[in-house]
């Protein structure tokens, strides 16, 4: 359903009482009876899993998988499965500047992003309370999981335009998706920029931030909200990350929160940060009150603060330490 995002972001950062905003999908597998192979490979059964946790859980958004290997697959890339496991890309696709050179940019539809796009168009017809945001990969971690991922730190250093190649391919890509997922019903993307949170502000200024720039100048508008995820060490890069300029950002647990709050600026959404398997998935209710109502005391201060995971909740996350957060959430506003 057609959303004016930069009201809703605006009425999020205004609302005394705000819903929580988990990274939370593959837990649904437990609510459908499906395994997350099964989920990978199908669009209906994402739509499937995605209804399943809006109808269970108040969130504040609904997200689509965070499968880091989709794009990667698209482009040619070995992948593991497993049936209660999140994919993997197992092995590099190139190794020089003449493959990098050759590489060709797949069409959306390639791999499984068909199925991703078409599950997103199933599912925006079904969830229409709250907005629906598709999940990509980001231009950087993307060619990492193209070149390896240590492979692509030393090349930044040694063969800087090969990697620039191959960032470009990577973006060219990414845009088309992303407009795939607007063409498809989603109020907007989360772009998972992980493996950012590994470089320097000198090398995250040439590598991922004007290629994710790029992707948000695409497609958001008025109507589709990009919501930039970096679970790495974010604190050192915050001067440059906040220029990317999305609608909303998100951190992961390897940092305070409260930190990236003071640089964020305040029109801007800051969702976060709860570790999403050492406490959400392997805490127990009780240690999972205690870190929720804790983050809370310290950022609800900043009112574009909004109560989330880390990064994607685990797939056998216990339903019960799931409804633990959004219990402290509400015992938090009901103070």
């Amino acid at each position: 359903m057609k959303t004016d995002m930069k009201k809703w972001m605006q009425d999020c950062i205004n609302a005394p009482t705000k819903k929580a905003m988990p990274i939370l999908s593959f837990p649904g597998i437990q609510l459908t009876g499906h395994t997350v192979d099964e989920m990978v490979r199908s669009g209906h059964l994402q739509a499937v899993c995605m209804e399943a946790i809006a109808r269970k859980f108040n969130t504040a958004a609904a997200f689509s998988l965070m499968d880091l290997s989709v794009e990667a697959e698209a482009f040619g890339s070995p992948i593991h499965y497993s049936g209660d496991e999140v994919p993997t890309v197992t092995a590099a696709l190139i190794h020089d500047e003449e493959e990098a050179e050759a590489l060709q940019i797949p069409d959306v539809g390639a791999g499984r992003t068909g199925e991703c796009v078409s599950g997103i168009r199933e599912v925006s017809s079904l969830i229409t309370d709250r907005p629906v945001l598709a999940g990509i990969i980001g231009p950087y971690s993307l060619a990492g999981r193209l070149l390896d991922m240590t492979e692509i730190m030393i090349l930044c250093y040694e063969e800087p335009e090969m990697v620039e190649t191959v960032l470009d391919k990577a973006t060219e890509f990414l845009v088309k998706y992303a407009q795939a997922f607007k063409d498809a019903g989603a109020n907007g993307i989360a772009i998972a920029e992980p493996a950012a949170g590994l470089l320097s502000p000198g090398l995250i200024e040439v590598f991922s931030t004007p290629y994710v720039k790029r992707i948000c100048e695409a497609v958001e508008d008025d109507s589709f909200m990009v919501l930039y995820h970096n679970c790495g060490n974010v604190i050192p890069l915050l001067e440059n990350i906040k220029e990317i300029g999305a609608g909303g950002y998100s951190f992961g647990n390897a940092v305070d929160l409260e930190e990236t709050l003071k640089v964020i600026p305040e029109d801007n959404i800051v969702i976060g940060n709860i570790d999403p398997a050492g406490i959400i998935r392997n805490g127990t209710p009780e240690q999972i009150r205690k870190e929720t109502l804790s983050l809370m005391e310290r950022c609800c201060k900043y009112p574009n603060f909004v109560i989330a995971s880390g990064c994607d909740i685990p797939p056998m996350t216990p339903l019960e330490n799931i409804e633990a957060f959004f219990q402290a959430v509400e015992e938090f506003y009901h103070k």
